[in-house]
């Protein structure tokens, strides 16, 4: 199945099951009154929704209208948790040398992961709004999952059968925050804003053989102005999110709704190009001694969208500009 949600006067907005091909969508608030609901409630809604999709696809769902991404909201406006990992290896080598740092320990044997604000995700065609060029304005562009309720100290296996929906992500940083926050041992805060999502929440079953092994197969191709960023692919991830969520699990139980990212999908062979600008300049002072590319400033834009076999994008485009904020109106 494949979901979105458009805004409404409430904090979660309003439901919509969404068809294959991505061209219609039906409301789906009789049966759940927003995602968040459905993924809470999934053994209770999940085969009224099911049948609503059928319907829709076959071309006999009553009040069915053209889907418009661009006025979605993300999947789920806000979130009971946002965990978000570095499970690409060669991306979080690599930031080590951006951030000066000493290797983390255990990297290569225990996932890295911090806790993110879940409060305010932005839709794949919001406006980003942001304090200070100066900042290091970045995108990175990854992979997630939204999970049922977890039990404390699952197995691998039983974290990777919580798996709900899975959904494409740009998790906003601010680079020049960064290193001052993570030698201060409590993590991320104002480094991290707003993450955006891609306008489609999909069930594993709709990427077919792309989703196996707890990874999503995909590349993920990135433009930035228009031109080709990079399109890395998402299967290279060494903690498949079996891993992932079993170890934001080991002491505690997560609740249904949380959303699990990967990191910043990153490939070893260069040619993939990269999925966020610090990456690429660490790769540049390697190569050349000095950084190139800079980081974003207001007005400039990036496109998203993860590519499937056929050409299709399964989760929409994320395709965002950033701004000013205004203070008291941002």
């Amino acid at each position: 199945m494949k979901f979105a949600t458009l805004p409404n006067a409430t904090l979660d907005g309003r439901l919509i099951v969404v068809s294959t091909d991505m061209a219609r969508a039906v409301d789906a608030t009789a049966i759940a009154p927003n995602l968040l609901y459905a993924v809470q409630h999934w053994a209770e809604v999940e085969p009224a929704l099911q049948a609503l999709y059928a319907r829709l696809n076959a071309g006999q769902a009553e009040g069915a209208f053209a889907f418009e991404p661009q006025k979605c909201a993300a999947p789920l406006p806000r979130s009971p948790q946002w965990l978000d990992a570095s499970a690409f290896l060669n991306h979080g080598r690599l930031m080590e040398r951006a951030f000066n740092t000493e290797p983390i320990p255990d990297f290569e044997t225990v996932p890295v992961m911090y806790q993110g604000a879940s409060d305010d995700f932005l839709g794949p065609c919001d406006a980003v709004p942001l304090p200070d060029e100066a900042d290091g304005i970045d995108f990175e562009g990854e992979f997630g999952v939204v999970v049922d309720a977890v039990p404390m100290a699952a197995t691998p296996s039983e974290a990777l059968a919580s798996v709900r929906l899975l959904v494409q992500i740009n998790d906003w940083s601010l680079r020049a925050l960064g290193p001052r926050e993570m030698k201060t041992g409590f993590g991320f805060l104002q480094a991290k804003p707003s993450s955006s999502f891609a306008p489609l929440a999909v069930t594993p079953d709709e990427l077919g053989d792309a989703w196996h092994e707890g990874r999503i197969h995909l590349k993920l191709q990135v433009e930035r102005n228009g031109e080709r960023f990079g399109e890395p692919q998402g299967g290279e991830m060494n903690f498949g999110f079996d891993r992932l969520i079993a170890h934001a699990a080991r002491t505690r139980r997560l609740a249904a709704g949380c959303i699990i990212g990967s990191g910043t999908v990153s490939n070893v062979d260069r040619a993939a190009g990269s999925a966020c600008i610090a990456e690429r300049r660490v790769i540049e002072i390697l190569d050349q001694g000095h950084p190139v590319t800079s980081f974003m400033r207001f007005g400039e834009s990036v496109r998203m969208r993860a590519i499937a076999s056929d050409g299709s994008a399964p989760f929409g485009c994320i395709e965002q500009r950033v701004v000013q904020a205004v203070p008291g109106r941002s």
